[in-house]
């Protein structure tokens, strides 16, 4: 109660500039889509198909499970070494390497061919219609390999995908083992992969831990965030300002993870994990921002009821005609997708 008397206090009060007065929540019906018991945690991606089923995640054994309306069931997998008896329903992250760890995957609304990001051995993914085994795609770019790849989003009228590689000093390995991030590192790159020509190409170096992006509905720009400055920028892909950035969001409450388009043209639901203590444990307040192409933050959805004082990954928003307004919520920490709905 305490931390949510300090984190309402909070958006009172230190409430920056962009930072319209917020709409009410709309999305107050929860329920949970559990993973297979015992079995994997940490859904960090959360994604639909163009014929709207799913969702399909990523967990911690190395699968990317769809939900078929009852259950989750394997769909496909990462790494050309795992085996199913060693890995599946694992919970050891050092088996990562082995096993595999998809982080952030998006759809090709065309084809209906899912691209992937994998953190433990910093390469990119493509995932057919029926699934199984997953084609490597790339693991450099300019003769740099990737290090620490986090999240990505396919652009439909260019062909191709954008991710974040969040640096190229400090990887998965330590972050499963605790190791402090190396101060004012600022490595990361924004990357585009072209599905046509094969080639990888760096949009942006020098970034302060970038978060998984997410491209405009009309490809007219890149929102992404940085964990290290609290900040949404904008990377501008068309028009008088293209292959530049601004501070789209100058200071949020905590640090953003995900990026992802809504429902509506124009507006996207950022993840953003607030510290509100460190000491004897850190311990987080999660929520959820939805906001627009210029920075105008509409909707700040608290996700403390449902997930405690854990890190939220990735808020995302689908519309059809059958469901209305559906919002899909991964946590690392988590054994379930949340599922909100309006009432």
């Amino acid at each position: 109660m305490l931390y949510t008397m300090l984190s309402i206090f909070g958006i009172l009060f230190f409430i920056p500039h962009s930072f319209t007065f917020p709409l009410p929540d709309p999305y107050t019906k929860f329920s949970k889509l559990n993973l297979p018991v015992p079995g994997p945690f940490g859904p960090d991606s959360v994604a639909r198909d163009s014929n709207n089923q799913g969702p399909y995640v990523g967990v911690s054994d190395g699968r990317i499970l769809k939900y078929n309306g009852t259950d989750f069931v394997d769909f496909a997998y990462l790494s050309p070494n795992r085996s199913k008896q060693l890995c599946d329903g694992v919970t050891d992250l050092s088996l990562g390497p082995i096993c595999g760890r998809p982080l952030g995957f998006s759809f090709d609304p065309l084809t209906n061919y899912l691209y992937v990001v994998e953190i433990c051995q910093a390469i990119n993914f493509t995932v057919g219609p029926q699934g199984g085994q997953a084609t490597l795609l790339a693991t450099s770019a300019y003769g740099v390999p990737f290090n620490f790849l986090n999240g990505c989003d396919f652009d439909k009228i260019r062909r191709v995908v954008y991710f974040t590689d969040t640096s190229l000093v400090y990887n998965y390995t330590d972050a499963i083992l605790g190791n402090p991030l190396p101060p004012g590192d600022s490595s990361g790159r924004l990357l585009e992969y072209s599905t046509i020509t094969g080639l990888v190409r760096v949009l942006v170096n020098g970034i302060p831990r970038p978060s998984g992006p997410a491209v405009s509905a009309d490809s007219s720009f890149i929102v992404y965030g940085s964990y290290s400055t609290q900040q949404i920028y904008k990377y501008y892909l068309i028009g008088p300002k293209s292959g530049t950035t601004d501070v789209l969001i100058p200071n949020l409450l905590g640090s953003p993870a995900k990026t992802k388009r809504a429902a509506e043209f124009g507006y996207f639901w950022v993840a953003v994990n607030q510290v509100v203590q460190t000491q004897p444990t850190p311990v987080f307040q999660p929520y959820g921002y939805k906001f627009s192409s210029n920075g105008n933050v509409i909707v700040i959805k608290n996700f403390t009821l449902e997930y405690g004082n854990g890190r939220v990954n990735v808020v995302q928003e689908y519309f059809n005609l059958l469901e209305g307004g559906t919002l899909y919520v991964g946590s690392r920490s988590a054994n379930y997708v949340g599922k909100y709905t309006k009432c």
